[in-house]
């Protein structure tokens, strides 16, 4: 996931999101080979590692509103794709803002160095050149973050594989998230990660990405493994975890385990 260049920086899509056991993911993804194809963005099975470093108010604006589910809204970090190789000052980084609006998610992004996107989102100070594509989002970048006061207050690390649509199924996508970890403090990507666990480890985030609807093929499929929709927002996790509060997505996490 080395070369961003070329990557989608907008788009719109619904996303459901479904906890299950590592044996059930790996039955599933067996059924769902029949149907998809491994990311190949990610290694032979489709397989990559991501950090997000998320920013929010110093009331947690983006926390609540998620909480308090807020028709609009929308929440700021830095992601980028892990490898073997140490995170450098010009290793190519996203800057995100994710958005919801009733039940589309949408991205905006711009590719960035990551040195220039610390000093984006930690110093307020833009980048001296700005891709003519990216001056739309890279301004809405910059006013929400003097808007609210944005800071770094999360960093969300996990393992993920991905399978895509075919022809057939086109911008249809299906993740499953495993080695959830979470961290409040040392709020550097490049940072030794300090591993705090989300969920249960024996426990995998699997979601649906589609632009329109889910195929018919895939609603019998989920229907078939008796699989149920929960409501979980990594970030919002984080925040829970490291101030002790409840969540509802902690009692329907502890239900299916």
């Amino acid at each position: 996931m080395s070369n961003l260049s070329h990557t989608i920086r907008r788009f719109n899509r619904f996303e459901l999101k479904y906890l299950v056991s590592l044996k059930e993911a790996e039955v599933f993804k067996k059924a769902l080979r029949t149907y998809l194809l491994a990311d190949e963005h990610g290694n032979g099975n489709g397989r990559y590692a991501l950090a997000s470093l998320y920013y929010d108010s110093p009331d947690f604006r983006c926390y609540w509103e998620k909480v308090d589910g807020v028709r609009f809204r929308r929440k700021l970090r830095i992601r980028c794709y892990e490898t073997d190789e140490l995170l450098m000052e010009d290793t190519p980084v996203f800057v995100e803002i994710k958005q919801r609006l009733d039940r589309v998610t949408q991205k905006r992004r711009v590719v960035l160095p990551y040195s220039e996107a610390l000093r984006l989102c930690n110093e307020r100070q833009m980048p001296d050149h700005v891709a003519p594509e990216d001056e739309a989002v890279m301004d809405e970048i910059y006013a929400y973050l003097w808007q609210y006061n944005l800071r770094p207050v999360s960093i969300v690390r996990y393992e993920r594989q991905a399978f895509i649509g075919t022809d057939y199924d086109l911008g249809l996508r299906v993740t499953f998230d495993t080695s959830l970890s979470y961290q409040v403090h040392q709020l550097r990507l490049e940072e030794q990660a300090s591993n705090l666990p989300m969920v249960s480890p024996d426990r995998t985030v699997m979601e649906i990405k589609v632009n329109e609807r889910i195929p018919y093929w895939l609603t019998e499929m989920i229907a078939a493994y008796n699989l149920r929709m929960i409501r979980i927002s990594k970030y919002c996790r984080s925040i829970e975890l490291a101030n002790g509060m409840a969540s509802t997505f902690s009692q329907l996490a502890l239900a299916s385990m």
